[in-house]
């Protein structure tokens, strides 16, 4: 027999359910799931740049870096965009549960599409697993609020565990598929079978897909563990539901208004035509029909509906900073950083693997930190404002490290200590704000409010550079010509 579920889609078992680390034990099912689809995620994101520039003597598919590039760029948009219609629809048609598990086996066919050396399993695959992590990733993590009752102090708590997850995946899949797709020694193995040493990148892809069915075996047989939590909406209040907003001409003609709008914008401003419009179109319809869909709410649900629109503005002001450890943290490494260790030289690209490693192994004390103080800790608001604190104080660190390149390079502590500290912003910030956002949402929008909040990291990626204005004074007495051009990011 089922357990109801109340207003906010959790169980009143929850409180009594302490099976994993004082948590309820479907935090588990859905700790492990997210770590083998960020396994998948981040063993595409090493692979699929080089993979397409690569030539074709070197087994890649020689494209040139301006079309890689928006083929990335395109692709990575599409995995942040898509978890609007993918909480939509769980919203609405499939429940959270069910939309994990197609999204998954979507995720997987995809890989395996990539395992294959052809130029339409290629783009094939990219569309796959690009669809299959929009009904993914915001259902999961809605799923992971409703494991536990409006007011449980553990919520937060367990939201830090489940970062955990994200970041153990993002740690090992770089390693793991790297390895396959470029290491000698796997090439010398796969020629020893007779096989193409070239086709290696395959053998990173179809590692991806292997993580991400391993991530839906175990979710599939742990899933008694999640008792009544992501059924399928019930299909009376959904039809009331719809009579107040759905069928409303007001909401849709918002939706068509602002998505007409930001594909203009999009294809006016961008450099890739149709591709350029297809990202602000899409974010934009969502955001005129949120619009549509929030001035029919009222009361309590209308001021927490614009709370998490607060919050979700100053998450963008965060991931602007966040995110330039991909573009201009990554060329400090790599240019103005040594790189050296009792005479041995290590790839810059290494440092890509610090903050994950930061995550998971802090992310557990900030969980028992948040548990221990129960009612005494910060408020959600409290905390967003320590995340932009550190990441003040990452960036004025990197400052100051960049004014003493004139000498030559600098140690390394430098960039490690930066990414600790924006570690520390990160685990005040995002799973709290995760933690936050269903805990505000209304229950009958939760998947898609999700999808806004994921939509953060994209339009934190096409923001101006913002904290990059920091090196201006420091290139006066740097010594490195090669950083006066301002690096931005590639999507």
């Amino acid at each position: 027999m089922s357990t109801p579920i109340d207003g906010t889609g959790a169980s009143p078992a929850s409180a009594a359910d302490r099976g994993f680390f004082g948590h309820p034990r479907g935090l588990s099912t859905l700790f492990f799931t997210e770590m083998w689809e960020r396994f998948s995620y981040y063993g595409m994101r090493a692979l699929l740049t080089l993979y397409m520039t690569k030539t074709l003597a070197e087994g890649g598919l020689a494209f040139d870096e301006k079309y890689a590039s928006v083929i990335y760029a395109t692709y990575v948009s599409a995995v942040w965009y898509l978890p609007l219609i993918g909480g939509w629809l769980a919203d609405k048609i499939l429940g959270a549960r069910r939309a994990v598990l197609i999204g998954g086996i979507v995720i997987a066919c995809g890989h395996y599409s990539m395992a294959i050396n052809s130029m339409p399993t290629f783009y094939g695959g990219l569309i796959l697993i690009a669809c299959g992590t929009g009904l993914l990733k915001p259902n999961i993590s809605a799923m992971v609020g409703q494991l536990y009752k409006q007011g449980d102090e553990r919520r937060d708590a367990g939201f830090s565990i489940f970062y955990t997850g994200i970041n153990l995946g993002a740690f090992f899949s770089p390693i793991v598929t790297g390895f396959l797709a470029q290491h000698r020694l796997f090439k010398a193995v796969i020629a020893w079978l007779g096989l193409n040493p070239n086709n290696s990148w395959h053998w990173g892809f179809a590692a991806a897909g292997v993580g991400m069915t391993l991530g839906l075996i175990q979710y599939v047989v742990g899933r008694n563990r999640l008792s009544g939590v992501g059924k399928k909406p019930d299909k009376q209040q959904t039809k009331q539901d719809d009579s107040k907003s759905d069928t409303d001409f007001v909401t849709w003609g918002l939706g068509i208004v602002g998505g007409v709008t930001g594909a203009a914008v999009g294809y006016y401003y961008g450099d890739a035509g149709f591709l350029s419009a297809l990202f602000p179109g899409v974010v934009f319809f969502w955001m005129g029909y949120l619009i549509g869909t929030a001035r029919l709410l009222a009361g309590n649900e209308l001021k927490r509906v614009l709370v998490i629109f607060i919050l979700f503005v100053f998450s963008i002001v965060f991931w602007m900073t966040f995110e330039q450890a991909g573009s201009s943290l990554t060329l400090f490494a790599d240019r103005l950083t040594r790189t050296t260790i009792f005479g041995w030289q290590y790839p810059s690209t290494w440092f890509q693997s610090v903050q994950p490693a930061f995550v998971w192994m802090l992310a557990p004390v900030f969980a028992v930190i948040w548990q221990s103080m129960g009612q005494r800790q910060p408020s959600s608001p409290a905390k967003f404002a320590l995340g932009l604190l550190f990441a003040g104080i990452a960036f004025a660190i990197i400052c100051f490290a960049s004014t003493l390149t004139g000498a030559g390079r600098v140690s390394p502590l430098w960039l490690i200590v930066v990414y600790l500290f924006q570690t520390f912003g990160e685990l005040c910030l995002s799973p709290v704000g995760l933690s936050t956002v269903t805990k505000l949402a209304p229950a009958r929008m939760v998947g898609l409010m999700m999808g806004v909040w994921f939509c953060r990291s994209r339009l934190a990626a096409i923001s101006p550079e913002g904290p990059l204005n920091c090196f201006k004074g420091a290139r006066q007495v740097c010594s490195h010509a090669h950083l006066r051009s301002s690096p931005r990011l590639l999507c």
